[in-house]
């Protein structure tokens, strides 16, 4: 079973050697079939990447995907795995009766599980959660999701967070499968828990970048007793866009007794600030600080 469903979905958990196959056909075959053995025409691989691959051609629901399958050419449906049939060996695609079925029966854990990207070896892992658009029914509210990223775009995994919680409770959980060592591993702000960082340091070897923000007063307060003035930057990025210029220059300051976030080693720890200034339609505006701890 996979990390979101009681149910056995997979045949076999996902290894690292089967993350790096860049077939997602040899992937999803550890996918359990929801559906009953009597009356299958399709697999389930075949007809998971028809829906991918509709959805790649800019099909935004299960009508539109079904109308991409029906009018799919028979090389298409052939490299999809659809299986000929009758005197003439035609192929025919899945319905859109039966796109609908299979997708809303699939676990989406296990699929997340399947088609993630490998993180060992990656510069940085970011951890980052968004409300899907219009997943909201009725009864249901929106589906949130939190998701792990490498360098790229490349999806790690990706978690639902369950209703009535926050990000917080599915970080430890979206990143224990993976071989973290040597990893840096960002999040934003809600995600600036000693025991997160305590997590990435001591169990996954891993180095983190997390956000100091006003919900944390007490540690805010210390990173900004520090003395950056002493501190200059010695690169500078501008960047211009959403009707404002930034210029961005990070300073780092080192030290051995700190404010509290666990490190590597005895060295202590390397808190840094990334010194931003914006100007608005061309008018200076105030100077803002967003502290960062970084493993040395």
């Amino acid at each position: 079973m996979c990390r979101q469903s009681a149910t056995v979905c997979l045949t076999k958990t996902p290894s690292r050697q089967h993350r790096a196959v860049p077939a997602p056909a040899e992937r999803l075959c550890h996918l359990t079939d929801p559906r009953d053995r009597r009356g299958r025409r399709h697999t389930l691989v075949s007809v998971l990447l028809t829906a991918a691959s509709a959805v790649l051609a800019d099909a935004r629901s299960y009508l539109a995907v079904g109308q991409w399958a029906r009018h799919a050419p028979q090389d298409a449906l052939e490299r999809l795995g659809i299986r000929p049939g009758g005197p003439f060996a035609v192929r025919r695609a899945p319905s859109a009766s039966t796109l609908r079925r299979v997708l809303t029966l699939v676990c989406p854990g296990a699929l997340a599980d399947l088609l993630g990207s490998d993180p060992a070896g990656a510069a940085s892992v970011a951890v980052d959660g968004k409300t899907a658009r219009g997943s909201r029914t009725d009864t249901a509210p929106a589906a949130h999701l939190l998701s792990a990223v490498v360098p790229g775009g490349r999806t790690v995994s990706q978690l639902r967070v369950p209703d009535k919680t926050t990000e917080v409770t599915g970080f430890t959980r979206l990143l224990a499968p993976f071989d973290l060592t040597g990893v840096v591993v960002t999040a934003d702000a809600l995600h600036t828990h000693r025991e997160h960082a305590k997590w990435l340091v001591e169990a996954k070897k891993a180095h983190y970048l997390l956000i100091v923000k006003g919900n944390q007063p007490g540690l805010a307060a210390a990173l900004r007793a520090l003395p950056w003035k002493e501190v200059t930057s010695r690169r500078y990025d501008r960047e211009a866009g959403h009707g404002r210029r930034e210029t961005l220059g990070p300073h780092a300051y080192g030290h051995r007794s700190g404010p509290g976030l666990p490190t590597h080693g005895p060295g202590g720890e390397d808190p840094a600030a990334p010194h931003r200034h914006q100007d608005r339609h061309g008018h200076p505006a105030d100077c803002l600080r967003n502290h960062r701890h970084d493993g040395p």
